[in-house]
């Protein structure tokens, strides 16, 4: 902040939740979130390749503590995706796999207090506006929501062929009949639609209304002895509570994302 600067509430909270951008042409649409794309850069090389290097150095005798956990975690995804996909899970499990550990990692950046973050990013990177949190960027959860949406599409094409996934608009899901295909397509285009967006907006609100609540917590800490008290207390027990929505968010978006690949998959 502004040598001199009042500090409120909404510039304390504006501050920390602005991304550091770098612009890439004329228009403001290429405009990089730089914060974000290097934060999910290195969260993705971190976490994969702790799991690469646990796997490629894993034995088929007793497994030390980092083998037995990763195995549990491939093998609970994989139990997962087998309830919903049917087919053959030789790309859809890795797949899922990723989107799991990924959107945790992301995630997971939100229990870095705000102020540690800022202050490491501003010393360390040089870089006075550092949004540390991935998935707080409405950017990010729509990429990975409209990559999966993309992929649905093209096993749409792959497996059921262009003549059949078009059929499959026009005549689902209240049947052939010539007078009911504007309705079924309409009701189809609206279900495409509303699987990005729903896919999204979930994740990203649900993180972003976290990262709120944490900084207004701690600010009221900060105001006083009770504040201390009250404030401390009520923040210990969001961050334990927290902890719950960071994995059950990453849980959901790796499921919807097993399922619309299932959807994609199978015919009416």
């Amino acid at each position: 902040m502004a040598a001199g600067q009042e500090l409120t509430p909404t510039s304390y909270i504006g501050h920390h939740l602005t991304n550091r951008t770098v612009s890439l042409g004329d228009s403001p649409f290429w405009t990089l979130h730089l914060d974000t794309f290097m934060t999910s850069l290195v969260l993705g090389v971190i976490g994969f390749g702790l799991l690469w290097w646990v796997v490629r150095g894993a034995t088929a005798g007793v497994p030390n503590k980092r083998q037995a956990f990763v195995e549990m975690l491939i093998e609970f995804v994989d139990d997962q995706v087998k309830g919903i996909f049917h087919g053959n899970r030789a790309f859809v499990g890795p797949l899922a796999l990723t989107v799991f550990v990924w959107v945790l990692l992301m995630n997971a950046m939100d229990f870095i207090p705000v102020d540690l973050a800022a202050a490491f990013t501003s010393n360390v990177l040089q870089q006075h506006e550092w949004k540390p949190v991935p998935t707080s960027d409405i950017n990010t959860t729509f990429a990975l929501a409209l990559s999966v949406w993309l992929l649905m599409l093209f096993y749409n094409v792959k497996v059921k062929g262009i003549v059949g996934w078009t059929h499959e608009l026009f005549c689902t899901p209240f049947g052939g009949n010539p007078l009911l295909w504007v309705f079924n397509f309409l009701f189809n285009l609206v279900e495409y639609i509303s699987k990005p967006l729903s896919h999204s907006l979930r994740l990203y609100g649900n993180i972003y209304a976290g990262e709120i609540i944490f900084m207004l917590l701690w600010m009221w800490a900060a105001t006083g002895l009770v504040g201390s008290l009250f404030g401390g207390v009520l923040a210990l027990g969001w961050a334990i509570f927290h902890i719950l929505i960071v994995v059950l968010q990453a849980y959901i978006f790796m499921m919807l994302t097993a399922v619309y690949m299932a959807m994609a998959h199978e015919s009416h």
